[in-house]
């Protein structure tokens, strides 16, 4: 009998791992997991003829978007690449004013001349809707210039003439109004006019962009992206402007911006964006979180990372309301030093203040922080000091946590952790 042969056992298939790109390769030259080299003719046969997707391509809103932006960054020394990305999509936004609600204000500023302020103005104001720009002009010329269904976009240069101090912007208070008036829609202004003494009303509506030396009154601060600009250094080269050349350049932009944004105007009609901010910040990015959703590609993401950190950046800086937080804020220091007592007396809470080296309350008057200026600070919020009475019996003016916690939950960023100690070492 012819003896029975085994047939031996096959070989273990050989493990495949996912492929991995080896960084500044081809990607058709990959590596498996074990650092051994695959060829993907032998190991997955008919792949390697299957061509590489090919990348989504740019919308036509993301490719002028990006030009937009390269082109301002040739102009101009940015102080940050968040604040080219809102003054790019600020642009933009200007030719879809008649959809929006609110109009942001742009605000250039800067601490001197030569901070590039103006050359930004002259870069935008080829890449707006209709610019009407101007120096020095009255409320009156301003209204009667932007009323209108869709009216130019005013562009203010040298606002500082208007604003630039407490007796200057006295005088300018109508200006002032028409301003904060114009950030939101249907806020319009009454005048008589005509030999019937006949009532007219003029629309405020209007996107601006007001450039000029030191910050903005507050109020307008509060509707703008603010744009904060600084003088530009030796090794911080830009290409010159030249009229009759760049202006051309930036004005086919204009008229790309114009029509591409046009075809999209029903969708951006229909948009409700998710905003990284609230309330009034929340009110003047729309519009260009709204631009950039429609662009698509990465624009969605950088506009909200840019929202985000110049909104947190203006958090708290404009002087009044700016001491107002802070004066909140280092209460809390204040309290939290001692253990959260129930009570502070007024003058423990002053010396606290006042050797603060990293605060400004001893320099706020000669004698620093006193009880009166205290008592400024806080009575907006409707805190004011008392007789209390404090261990031992003793009694002395002074302010109780209680009061404090409410306006620390609504306006005060939320406390910082403190940092864990690190873990001791054995030696």
């Amino acid at each position: 009998m012819k003896p029975t042969t085994s047939t031996p056992p096959a070989a273990p298939a050989k493990t495949i791992w996912p492929a991995v790109a080896s960084p500044g390769q081809p990607a058709a030259h990959l590596h498996d997991a074990q650092g051994g080299e695959l060829d993907a003719a032998v190991d997955s046969p008919g792949e390697a003829d299957v061509p590489p997707k090919p990348p989504t391509p740019a919308s036509e809103g993301e490719r002028i978007l990006d030009e937009l932006r390269t082109t301002i960054r040739r102009y101009v020394v940015m102080p940050s690449e968040e604040a080219l990305i809102a003054a790019t999509l600020w642009a933009a936004a200007t030719h879809l004013q008649t959809v929006w609600q609110h109009a942001p204000r742009l605000a250039v500023v800067g601490p001197a001349k030569r901070c590039g302020k103006s050359r930004l103005l002259e870069v935008l104001h080829e890449a707006v809707h209709e610019p009407l720009i101007t120096v020095s002009a009255s409320a009156a010329a301003i209204f009667r210039s932007i009323d209108g269904s869709n009216p130019p976009t005013l562009m203010v240069d040298e606002v500082d003439t208007i604003f630039g101090s407490a007796k200057v912007a006295e005088k300018n208070e109508e200006m002032r109004g028409l301003l904060n008036a114009g950030h939101m829609r249907n806020r319009p202004t009454l005048r008589v006019s005509g030999p019937n003494h006949d009532v007219q009303k003029f629309s405020t509506f209007a996107m601006a962009a007001l450039a000029g030396i030191g910050d903005l009154p507050d109020t307008i601060m509060d509707r703008s992206v603010v744009i904060r600009m600084r003088r530009r250094a030796d090794v911080e080269k830009v290409t010159s402007w030249r009229y009759g050349r760049d202006d051309l350049t930036v004005r086919a932009m204009r008229e790309r911006l114009a029509v591409w944004l046009a075809s999209v105007r029903d969708e951006a009609i229909a948009l409700e964006p998710k905003l990284p901010v609230d309330d009034r910040a929340a009110d003047t990015w729309e519009p260009l979180i709204s631009v950039a959703d429609l662009a698509g590609g990465r624009w969605p993401t950088i506009a909200r990372t840019a929202c985000k950190a110049m909104t947190d950046y203006e958090s708290g800086r404009d002087q009044d309301g700016g001491l107002k937080i802070r004066i909140l804020t280092d209460i809390r220091k204040a309290f939290a030093s001692g253990g959260n007592p129930p009570a502070l007396r007024t003058a423990d809470l002053l010396n606290f203040l006042n050797e603060d080296p990293e605060a400004p309350w001893a320099e706020i008057s000669s004698a620093g922080l006193t009880p009166l200026k205290l008592r400024a600070l806080l009575t907006d919020y409707g805190i004011s000091s008392g007789n209390r009475r404090f261990p031992g019996g003793n009694q002395a003016k002074g302010f109780t946590l209680a009061q404090f916690t409410d306006a620390w939950t609504r306006y005060c960023p939320p406390e910082q952790p403190a940092p864990e100690a690190a873990p001791a070492t054995g030696a």
